[in-house]
């Protein structure tokens, strides 16, 4: 079984800066990938960034210069600094596990960016 946590959500000015972080823990295989992902109301949910074990990195061309995805492997944890944030970044976003064969989601963390 596998568990995803994810912490760092919030309210946050036009502009100003969030980091996310998604802690997993249970049966993770190497070569493994993390992501995150977004969904707003009454949208489908998107990815956002993603980072394979190995370190390789894709964006959303919506974040590309903005947002940051890194993870540490020892800690199995993967994180996402969002700077320059924007209206329409606010949405709930999920964490995702790909590993062995399968994809395992976080509960999801509230990102509202508002004046």
């Amino acid at each position: 079984q596998v568990q995803l946590v994810e912490s760092g959500g919030g309210l946050v000015q036009p502009g100003g800066s969030l980091r996310l972080s998604c802690a997993a823990s249970g049966s993770i295989f190497s070569g493994n990938s993390m992501a995150w992902y977004r969904q707003a109301p009454g949208n489908q949910r998107d990815m956002v960034a993603s980072v394979a074990s190995g370190g390789s990195t894709n964006y959303a061309d919506s974040v590309k210069g903005r947002f940051t995805i890194s993870r540490d492997n020892a800690k199995n944890t993967v994180y996402l600094q969002m700077n320059s944030l924007k209206p329409e970044d606010t949405a709930v976003y999920f964490c995702r596990l790909r590993t062995g064969g399968m994809n395992y989601w976080g509960q999801g963390t509230q990102v509202t960016v508002s004046s």
